[in-house]
């Protein structure tokens, strides 16, 4: 059996992995077959050629009902960016498709010629687009348009709970209000819907011809990491005005710069979302996305428990599908030997590897303000079986912060479980203790809520949460949120509750994409609405550090110090396995985004 010490050993021995954040399961469904495919003698693999991969339709098969969103500047689930990224949006550079880890995690030139250049101080980044890139409708992709899209990222009126690394990094003035209408603005620049500051981002953001350079207002070594993500192009409207920017429309028809564009996209149970080819994308000019179905179709609305049945049937259109989800618990021990090793039957088509991700509930600290009742939350929860719940052994290890131990250095133990607390907490809570830290915050302690993105696994982790924090007094009611429109909801002053489920893997290999994402405002995420102004300055500090090693032990201290104020609760380090149809290949975990290789992805006769 896989024991926690020996996952932990694995991860560091994995190398480097990284994504996004997991939301609900994604979407999709089933198509057709190409034709093609040579005769093999007997005992030796058929290996397609780049002709016969090409054709028919790739499914996808999802529980939600729609996307969470598909605007290039909003868009920010790890599936989701690797599905787009491989069908409809590109960026200045991207990461490799490979099987290996460490392959995979390294960068490669996308829009741009090459991975960017640097100045002496790594405060100024420069890129020089590829001749050749074009819109859907033909029209050239130019500097500009990178240079619009980047600028809508400001806009945080309307532009919302996407990454904003450019607002963090530009060198922008930030914005001084802090009360009224204004406050939103994040920056001096509100972003090219008002035009406020308009001049500041213009000085920050320079074009030249096709070469697009970024002024920072510190150096980031990293920054070629940065452009992946918030940085993908919109058509600039003064340049292409048959091509408007709809603003919050944006985000059901954006426009295509890949070999695919979006057919028809209809939401809700039983939905789909349809992309063909772009007849206007230039293959010469796109090196990482071979494109080989015709279509990609995605299937909103399926039911996971039904989702596994079809995909492990395989059976007619479903043996070219793909889950956008997990397979359930009690299919587990059908599909695999163990948490490594799928069964024969499922050997070429099942995966189970380490995801980039860290699962954790965050608190709202603005409504549970007090830390001994966070504490308290954190000290009754039954950890080990919501793990158990979710699959045991093969949900992976229990956590002990939201840094993972695959990131490499910059991660260590926070010892939350072992003392940071107070006192050791077992696996299973201790709710005598949680009762000790509510009588200790000399508070009585609040009803609670608790959001989560609704499936048949989560909702018996939900009876989990009531029951467990319940044994400590603390009243809690379980809120099913539809899986696509979770993220939403819980962004929602209005409408999200005292502490929800999330997770979150890094965007590049440095906790300056899980730390600052997850407990500042400037970061993009911070769905505990963290406030703490020695924390937050602490993390500028460590962005601006450019000796790594130093660097690693600030972002250490920081998770722990997040811990030991439980911004978050952590609950498991996570392990996904997940099954495809016998006609789909190539099958296997792509470490960027803990996803399908989507773009070198293709179907068998």
């Amino acid at each position: 059996m896989l024991r926690s010490d020996a996952w932990l050993r694995r991860a560091l021995a994995i190398g480097v992995t990284f994504g996004l954040i997991v939301a609900a399961s994604g979407g999709g469904t089933p198509t057709q077959s190409p034709t093609g495919g040579a005769s093999v003698p007997p005992g030796e693999s058929a290996q397609p050629t780049e002709e016969s991969k090409k054709g028919g339709t790739i499914y996808i098969l999802t529980q939600a009902e729609e996307w969470d969103d598909i605007d290039p500047q909003r868009a920010y689930t790890g599936e989701d960016l690797a599905f787009f990224g491989g069908t409809i949006m590109r960026a200045l550079t991207a990461y490799t498709y490979s099987e290996e880890a460490v392959t995979a995690n390294t960068l490669t030139p996308d829009l741009a010629t090459d991975t960017g250049t640097a100045n002496a101080t790594a405060d100024e980044w420069s890129f020089t687009l590829r001749d050749g890139v074009t819109w859907e409708d033909g029209s050239d992709l130019v500097c500009e348009d990178v240079k619009y899209g980047v600028s809508r990222t400001f806009a945080n009126d309307v532009i919302t709970n996407g990454p904003t690394y450019a607002v963090q990094y530009l060198d922008i003035p930030s914005n001084p209000v802090t009360e009224g209408d204004d406050a939103v603005f994040l920056s001096a620049y509100y972003g090219p819907y008002n035009g406020t500051g308009q001049d500041l981002f213009d000085q920050a953001v320079v074009c030249d011809g096709n070469t697009i350079t970024f002024h920072l207002n510190q150096p980031v070594a990293d920054f070629n990491y940065t452009v992946t993500l918030g940085f993908s192009p919109v058509p600039d409207p003064t340049i292409h005005p048959d091509l408007p920017d709809a603003v919050d429309q944006y985000t059901l028809r954006p426009w295509s710069n890949g070999p695919y564009k979006i057919e028809e996209y209809t939401q809700g149970n039983g939905g789909h979302f349809l992309l063909t080819r772009n007849e206007n994308w230039n293959a010469e000019s796109d090196p990482i996305r071979p494109a080989y179905p015709d279509r990609w179709e995605v299937l909103f609305g399926i039911d996971p428990k039904v989702m596994d049945q079809r995909l492990m049937a395989s059976q007619g259109e479903d043996a070219y599908a793909v889950m956008y989800g997990n397979v359930q618990p009690e299919n587990l021990a059908t599909v695999f030997v163990d948490p490594e090793t799928p069964t024969p039957d499922f050997a070429d088509r099942a995966v189970s590897d380490y995801d980039p991700y860290s699962r954790y509930y965050w608190i709202d600290t603005n409504k549970v303000s007090n830390v001994k009742h966070r504490q308290a939350m954190a000290a009754a929860l039954d950890r080990d079986a919501i793990r158990a719940n979710s699959g045991g052994d093969f949900a992976g290890a229990l956590g002990d912060g939201v840094i993972k131990p695959n990131i490499g250095q910059d991660y260590a133990e926070t010892g939350m479980w072992t003392g940071l607390l107070g006192q050791a907490i077992p696996d299973n809570g201790d709710p005598d203790y949680a009762r000790q830290l509510i009588e200790e915050s000399g508070e009585p302690m609040p009803a609670l809520t608790w959001d989560y993105p609704q499936t048949p696994t989560r909702d018996q982790e939900a009876a989990i949460v009531v029951d467990s924090l319940g044994k400590a007094g603390i009243q809690v009611t379980a809120n099913p949120i539809p899986p696509g429109q979770y993220y939403g909801i819980v962004f929602n002053d209005d409408q999200a509750h005292e502490f929800g489920w999330a997770g979150w893997g890094p965007d590049w290999p440095n906790a300056s994409t899980v730390i600052a994402p997850l407990f500042t405002d400037k970061g993009g995420w911070n769905i505990s609405r963290v406030h703490d102004q020695d924390f937050v300055d602490a993390v500028q500090d460590a962005i601006a550090t450019l000796d790594r090693a130093e660097q690693a032990k600030k972002w250490q201290d920081l998770n722990k110090l997040a811990m030991e104020r439980v911004y978050v609760i952590p609950t498991t380090f996570g392990l996904s396995q997940v099954l495809a149809g016998t006609k789909v290949k190539p099958i296997y975990q792509w470490a960027p985004w803990g996803s399908w290789p989507y773009a070198v992805m293709y179907v068998t006769p």
